[in-house]
């Protein structure tokens, strides 16, 4: 029997098809009821490549739950303005739990690590669709936001992402004071280091050496 690459190429698409892929125009309806566990990644990531066999077990796993699901979105294609609207800067980045409103994953990135999470966190979750799984306080918060006009509610929203984007500008621009002031005092110290040896100090430790062995000649 002839094992021709095509057959194997069949089988590594067959494999990688078992995540589903989500983008602007299917996430809500891939989504939809589920809790959610998501990959974030880019193609040429090599960690993201070391990952992709235990994702897509895990996907395949869950496949077919009624609660719970796996899925990839790729930040080079199709699925970028998801990565924007979810803040991603590396890759691989994992998260989970409300499609609406996304936690940020910590655990390991081993299988066995994967799945103990996925099994104990995808279940139904408190949400809109949901609100029976809420308690007191954040039933009265769906209750409060369900009361505001569409209006309210994009300028709520837009308020809090406003938080968001000044915290991360303000972050990008203390690391950069931070990047400028490690420069500056390496550059120091190379120059430091290069004023002091040209200012005779090996010449100093020769001489000094020099008179330390003629010191312990005339001792003898």
């Amino acid at each position: 029997m002839k094992f021709t690459a095509g057959i194997l190429f069949t089988i590594l698409a067959s494999a990688s098809a078992a995540v589903p892929s989500l983008t602007p125009d299917n996430y809500d309806s891939l989504t939809d009821g589920k809790t959610v566990f998501l990959k974030f990644f880019a193609p040429w990531c090599g960690h993201c490549k070391k990952m992709a066999p235990d994702w897509e077990k895990l996907a395949n796993d869950w496949s077919d739950d009624k609660v719970g699901l796996i899925a990839e979105i790729d930040c080079t294609a199709e699925g970028k303005p998801l990565c924007d609207a979810n803040g991603i800067r590396g890759f691989p980045t994992l998260k989970y739990g409300d499609p609406t409103s996304l936690d940020d994953y910590q655990g390991g990135r081993d299988f066995d690590s994967l799945a103990s999470f996925a099994k104990k966190n995808l279940i139904p979750v408190c949400s809109v669709n949901n609100i029976d799984l809420c308690d007191d306080e954040k039933k009265a918060l769906i209750g409060k936001y369900q009361g505001m006009s569409a209006e309210e509610l994009d300028a709520a929203i837009e308020g809090e992402e406003t938080k968001l984007a000044d915290a991360e500008e303000l972050f990008k621009n203390e690391v950069q004071k931070l990047q400028e002031a490690y420069q500056k005092l390496s550059t120091d110290k190379d120059n430091t280091i290069a004023e002091v040896k040209g200012s005779g100090l090996g010449m100093m430790k020769s001489v000094k050496a020099a008179m330390t062995k003629s010191s312990s000649s005339d001792e003898l």
